[in-house]
């Protein structure tokens, strides 16, 4: 008889559960962002949200919470009820670098979230000063390895993207290079287009008008793929840095505990969103690649990205702050 009665009790708990994702979402769902609007992670917010609310008729509510690398938001959601209603659309530095360059998180990037899919990734550009005399990559690796310590690059600060990116050339290359650092990509790229800095790594978006007016040489992209937005240009490993890719890189996720069958059918979703051609175009322009993958090989990458960081970070001697 307990047994019976134990049985018709799971059943009954499945049955619950089950009906609790297939009505998901019953009311809006609010996804919560890193930046302030405008930026690069917003946008995909609000170009994927949108999309998701038609297919679903809920309301998708964009939530800017900037602040602390992205600590900020990261803690919200973290704390959130796991019921697919708090999502965040996390980036590389809230999920993988702030790990190593924060002395303490108030959250954990692996055990306080539930992945669902990397949304996309963009590329940086490797570019020189025309005065820099380099072609190629493997001219400039060449270069440095003569003058060690005299080429130098700018970044939009200590710990950004453009300075990790920088500082993973230099210990993939066997170089040394100066750092600058600036405060903000703006000002770094105004002193590589003056010449007192002899390159830097910046998106594609923000180099381009650089490039077309020819005040910047262009050298390789940092992804593993090449970009649309720059075809002709390789990546560094075609370049002959062996082992390089650094890319920006943009997830949903959700609160860790969050139902599976909730996550599966967000992944679905997005998934289908981001294979869309119009998604495909409207993200080019944008100078990102849509990615769109298991909520597993997401797990996974955010874990090869916080040791591959990790690395990079202590070798280049980044002190925590």
């Amino acid at each position: 008889m307990r047994t019976l009665l134990n049985l018709l009790a799971a059943t009954a708990l499945a049955a619950s559960g089950m009906a609790f994702a297939q009505a998901y979402p019953a009311k809006p769902i609010r996804i919560v962002v890193v930046s302030t609007p405008g930026g690069s992670v917003d946008t995909l917010a609000r170009t994927v949200g949108p999309r998701l609310a038609e297919r679903w008729g809920q309301q998708v509510l964009v939530d800017n919470r900037p602040g602390a690398g992205g600590a900020i938001a990261a803690e919200i959601v973290a704390k959130a009820p796991p019921d697919g209603y708090t999502l965040i659309m996390g980036t590389v530095a809230s999920f993988a670098t702030n790990v190593s360059l924060r002395k303490s998180l108030p959250y954990d990037p692996v055990k306080d979230f539930s992945p669902i899919s990397l949304v996309a990734t963009q590329n940086l550009m490797l570019l020189i000063h025309p005065s820099v005399p380099a072609k190629s990559v493997r001219e400039l690796t060449a270069l440095a390895k003569k003058q060690p310590g005299v080429l130098s690059f700018a970044s939009a600060g200590n710990g950004t993207g453009g300075h990790l990116s920088g500082e993973l050339y230099r210990m993939l290359a066997g170089i040394d290079l100066l750092h600058v650092p600036y405060k903000g990509v703006q000002p770094a790229l105004i002193d590589v287009v003056s010449g007192q800095v002899s390159m830097t790594f910046a998106s594609i978006i923000s180099a381009m008008p650089q490039v077309r007016n020819n005040r910047l040489r262009p050298l390789a992209v940092t992804g593993g793929q090449r970009s649309p937005a720059a075809k002709e240009l390789p990546t560094m490993i075609e370049a002959g840095v062996k082992g390089y890719e650094s890319a920006t890189w943009y997830g949903l996720l959700a609160p860790a505990g969050t139902p599976a069958d909730i996550v599966t059918k967000l992944n679905t979703e997005v998934v289908a969103i981001l294979k869309s051609p119009e998604m495909n175009d409207r993200l080019s322009k944008e100078g990102a690649d849509p990615v769109g993958n298991s909520p597993a090989e997401f797990a996974k990458y955010i874990q090869s990205e916080i040791e591959k960081w990790r690395k990079v970070i202590r070798a280049a001697g980044i002190q925590p702050s």
